[in-house]
């Protein structure tokens, strides 16, 4: 098996820009055998920083998952009103015109590559329910128009954040996944290519504050049928360097197996396997991978892959049992 990582997480390039750091980093994970691609961040062009950089260090075979939260959360800082989701008309149609540029940059990578390297693009569905009002009717006209476009094959998949609820303050504040699965199951009666769901471990356990949150997600999706992923990244509530219940990565809790982990993530081997079986056939996902925060935001290129490392052998050792 291989896998999808989430590489930008684990960059060392956290808050500023150093290529050669970055040319290091790539260097390195061009090694992994198990690396399938990368779930690769979406800010409204190719790359953050530098497409031609980016186009000269990515390996050949590699498979991509463009997400779409980076450039989504910037634009809410400066416009509460932006999303796919919005009953705000112009906050609907900023996201859509973000969009347009994610489509472009799909056709860009793929003309680079001389195929079709981006399997899919994960979009979400703000704008946070404790700042704007969403709606599904709203979500719905977003995807009919982006499933009108041509993504070259990549299919569009809504990745769950944490929804907005009563109990505690949001990270993100979406809609539901029970909303997310109803819009879905509408507008795939009339798509060509059917819309799936992405699980994010983290996020759904930061939003249930239950360690078995994000299984209890991947059986909701599972039984609309409409489930097309999982990717690992965790979560805690206990204060660390990655802080109490933040959506900051946590790789797995650390253990006898697991030497470069977090003491205190809630992810350990066994709730991963447990998702793992609660997808009843995860070597058929469309997404399978793992997204992981690295601290101390110091560490060398070297730590940085081992913990990449350690975190896919969890996954290996689900399917080599």
């Amino acid at each position: 098996m291989k896998y999808y990582l989430g590489a930008y997480a684990a960059s060392p390039n956290h808050s500023t820009w150093n290529a050669a750091l970055e040319t290091a980093y790539y260097t390195e994970l061009k090694k992994l055998d198990r690396l399938k691609g990368l779930e690769h961040p979406f800010y409204g062009s190719l790359h953050q920083y530098d497409d031609a950089w980016f186009l000269a260090n990515i390996a050949p075979a590699w498979n991509y998952v463009f997400t779409c939260i980076p450039g989504t959360m910037n634009a809410l800082a400066t416009n509460p009103q932006f999303g796919l989701a919005s009953n705000d008309e112009a906050g609907r149609a900023a996201a859509l015109q973000f969009m347009q540029q994610a489509c472009a940059a799909v056709a860009k990578l793929n003309q680079h590559v001389g195929r079709q390297a981006v399997t899919a693009i994960q979009i979400h569905t703000a704008p946070a329910r404790h700042r704007a009002s969403s709606s599904t009717a709203a979500l719905v006209k977003s995807l009919n128009t982006l499933a009108s476009w041509d993504w070259q094959g990549a299919r569009i998949v809504i990745e769950h954040c944490d929804a907005y609820v009563d109990s505690h303050v949001p990270s993100k504040g979406f809609l539901s996944l029970a909303d997310e699965i109803a819009v879905l199951c509408e507008v795939n009666q009339y798509t060509a290519a059917p819309l799936g769901i992405v699980i994010n471990w983290g996020r759904s356990v930061f939003e249930a504050r239950e360690i078995n949150g994000a299984v209890a997600h991947i059986q909701e999706a599972l039984a609309a049928g409409v489930l097309a992923g999982v990717m690992f990244s965790g979560v805690s509530d206990q204060d660390s360097e990655y802080g109490a219940w933040r959506d900051s990565h946590q790789p797995p809790k650390s253990s006898a197996l697991i030497q470069h982990g977090s003491p205190v993530s809630w992810m350990t081997e066994q709730t991963m396997h447990d998702c793992l079986a609660a997808c009843t056939d995860p070597e058929q996902l469309l997404i399978l991978g793992a997204k992981i925060g690295i601290r101390p935001q110091d560490a060398t290129v070297k730590q940085r892959i081992a913990y990449i490392h350690d975190t896919l052998a969890i996954l290996q050792r689900y399917f080599t049992r």
